[in-house]
């Protein structure tokens, strides 16, 4: 199943991230928003589609930061990782998911979901 997240970051260099909903699979823990290509989607088509959908921007996708295989039991993602250059809108929860800024070195990644911690690792590693 190919993936997609994107990361956003503000002027004051926090990201924005989405708790996981009750229900859905790791429940209460945080991600990059984004979520699942659809047939014949590029990375990026599908990120502009995702982030639409469920935190009401539009954004421009920039370059791709990472790509990975992971696997949860019996899922294997394929996530590829996006940088989002601009986006037009506030982002708001548009599907009952909670969203927060955070600056990368102050979040606990006990709190991320484990297949995310890669990638907030690396933004750590390249924060000024």
């Amino acid at each position: 199943m190919h993936v997609v997240a994107g990361v956003l970051i503000d002027v004051s260099g926090r990201v924005l991230l989405a708790q996981r909903p009750e229900g859905k699979h790791l429940a209460g823990l945080w991600e990059f928003p984004g979520g699942k290509s659809e047939p014949g989607e590029t990375a990026a088509q599908a990120l502009v589609r995702e982030l639409q959908e469920e935190i009401g921007i539009v954004v421009e996708p920039g370059e791709v930061l990472m790509r990975f295989p992971w696997t949860y039991g019996s899922k294997c993602l394929d996530l590829e990782t996006l940088r989002v250059l601009r986006w037009s809108g506030e982002p708001r929860s548009c599907e009952g998911q909670a969203l927060r800024w955070v600056e990368p070195n102050g979040f606990d990644d006990a709190r991320l979901t484990p297949a995310d911690r890669p990638i907030m690792a690396l933004l750590r590693s390249v924060a000024p």
